[in-house]
C-alpha cells in the first residue's frame, strides 16, 4: 500500500509535526494548560459581546443545522474556557460536562453558568490528558463531545481519546492555515523583506485520518476575523509572541521595527487589530452515518 493511504504513515508525521498549536506555546514558553491565565478576563470580555456571542451562535446553529437536537443532550464541552459554548449549548438544554484547564477561566466559567439552576453546569478542572476517561464514567459517555480550538487535540492518540468519549457526534475545530493579524501583516515585510503567507495547518492530518480509519464526516473551512484593542504596549508584546509562535525574528531590532510602526501609524492610547484565519469544523458521526437531511 502506498504511503499516502497507510494510516499508520500519517499518524507518525502527525506525531513528530513540530508546528501545532501546542508546540507552538511550549517553543516560546507557554504551559498550553495554562495559556489563558493572564488573558482570562479579556478573552471573556470578547467571548460574550455582541461579536462574540454572534460567532458562537453561527457554530451552534451550523451544528443544529446538521441534525444535532440540544435539548436533554448530553454535552462534553472540552477547551471551555469561560463559556463560550457552554452557555449557549446549556440555553438550549443540554446537560453539559464542562472541562477548562485555566484557574481563572474555571472561576468566570462558574460564574456565567451560576443561572443554570435547573440543570446545572457540571465543572471539571486539569489536564485533559491526565483524565482516566474511564474512571470517570465517560467512555461513550455523552452525545457530543465538542472541542473548539483547543490544543489537546495534537496528534491521532489524543482524536482517539476524545471520540471515545462521543456517543453520537464529536466535534472539533482546528486552524486550517496559520493565524492572522493585520498588525502581524503590516510588520512582517518590514522585518523578513518578504510578505506575510499563511501556512497550511496539521488539520490535513486530522481529515486525511479520519478518512482511512473509516469515519463519517462533514467539514466547513471558514475565514474568521475578531476585532481586538490593546495598549501599544500589549500590541507590541503580542506581535512578538506572534513571531516567536512562527518562527520568526523576534530579537531587538524586530522590537524596534514594530515599536515604530505603531507610533508612526497609531493612535498613542489605542491599537486595533484583526485577528483570525481561515478555521475548519468538522463534524464525526458515530451513530448515523448516512447522509443527513433535514426533514
Amino acid at each position: 500500500m502506498k504511503p499516502f493511504f497507510n494510516p499508520a504513515v500519517w499518524e507518525q508525521e502527525w506525531k513528530e509535526y513540530g508546528d501545532g498549536a501546542a508546540a507552538r506555546m511550549k517553543r516560546s514558553g507557554v504551559d498550553p494548560a495554562t495559556a489563558f491565565n493572564s488573558k482570562a478576563q479579556t478573552f471573556n470580555e470578547q467571548s460574550f459581546n455582541e461579536e462574540g456571542r454572534r460567532r458562537s451562535a453561527r457554530i451552534v446553529n451550523w451544528l443544529a443545522s446538521r441534525g444535532i437536537a440540544f435539548e436533554g443532550a448530553s454535552v462534553l464541552d472540552i477547551g471551555a474556557a469561560s463559556g463560550v459554548f457552554t452557555v449557549p449549548f446549556a440555553e438550549r438544554g443540554a446537560r453539559v460536562t464542562a472541562f477548562e484547564s485555566s484557574p481563572p477561566q474555571v472561576e468566570l466559567l462558574k460564574r456565567n453558568t451560576a443561572r443554570f439552576t435547573e440543570s446545572p453546569v457540571q465543572i471539571v478542572s486539569g489536564e485533559f490528558e491526565q483524565i482516566d476517561i474511564g474512571e470517570k464514567g465517560w467512555n461513550e459517555a455523552f452525545d457530543l463531545v465538542f472541542v473548539s480550538m483547543c490544543p489537546v487535540v495534537h496528534d491521532w492518540e489524543s482524536v482517539k481519546r476524545i471520540l471515545s468519549c462521543a456517543r453520537k457526534f464529536a466535534y472539533i475545530s482546528m486552524p486550517y492555515s496559520s493565524s492572522e493579524s493585520s498588525l502581524v501583516s503590516e510588520v512582517v515585510p518590514l522585518i523578513t523583506g518578504e510578505p506575510f503567507q499563511p501556512k497550511i495547518t496539521e488539520m490535513s492530518y486530522l481529515l486525511h485520518l479520519l478518512g482511512l480509519n473509516g469515519y463519517a464526516y462533514e467539514t466547513l473551512v471558514t475565514r474568521e476575523l475578531k476585532t481586538t484593542r490593546h495598549t501599544p504596549e500589549e500590541a507590541l508584546k503580542h506581535t512578538l509572541t506572534w513571531l516567536r509562535h512562527h518562527n520568526l525574528p523576534a530579537d531587538e531590532r524586530s522590537r524596534s521595527i514594530v515599536e515604530a510602526h505603531i507610533q508612526a501609524n497609531y493612535p498613542p492610547d489605542s491599537v486595533q487589530i484583526y485577528e483570525g484565519g481561515r478555521f475548519g469544523k468538522v463534524l464525526i458521526r458515530l451513530q448515523d452515518q448516512s447522509m443527513y437531511v433535514e426533514e
